[in-house]
């Protein structure tokens, strides 16, 4: 198993499928390029306007997180965004919150997978794991995320820009 799961090993059609339903495009970027817009730079997503960059060795998990701040700003940030999606504490949360739910939609991927790719990347939780996080102190994201007209208080998608 490879530490994350990339980009080139799931069905690219799908996550180009799933951005649009936010109004997102996912751009490839030819391996070996600098990815434009990289706050991490290496193979992590950047981000520029309502483009997420990408390349074939792109983990999955850094994808959605930048596409999931895109989808949780606001539309001033939104704007005139390059590289840095900055952003609140609670915001933050909710765009991990919201990234694990996601990846439920990639073929191959799905909230397990999400999870221990967080875990393997370095994110950092109070309870020590993405999962635990998740299913027992996660709930002011998930409220964040309601609040905001991303998701139903049923925990179904809205598949909208934040305005």
């Amino acid at each position: 198993m490879n530490a994350v799961l990339r980009l080139g090993d799931v069905d690219k059609e799908a996550v180009i499928v799933l951005l649009a339903r936010y109004g997102l495009q996912l751009e490839q970027v030819a391996d070996n390029d600098s990815i434009p817009g990289s706050y991490w730079h290496e193979d992590e997503a950047g981000i520029i306007g309502l483009t997420v960059l990408a390349r074939h060795d792109t983990p999955l998990h850094s994808i959605l997180h930048e596409s999931c701040h895109i989808i949780c700003m606001d539309e001033t940030r939104r704007a005139v965004l390059h590289t840095d999606a900055g952003g609140e504490y609670a915001e933050e949360d909710a765009v991990c919150y919201l990234q694990i739910l996601l990846a439920n939609l990639i073929p191959g991927f799905g909230l397990e997978r999400m999870w221990q790719d967080m875990d393997a990347w370095g994110y950092t939780f109070r309870l020590g794991s993405a999962q635990r996080w998740f299913q027992e102190d996660a709930d002011d994201a998930r409220a964040w995320l309601i609040q905001h007209g991303l998701l139903t208080s049923n925990g179904d998608f809205i598949f909208q820009l934040r305005q």
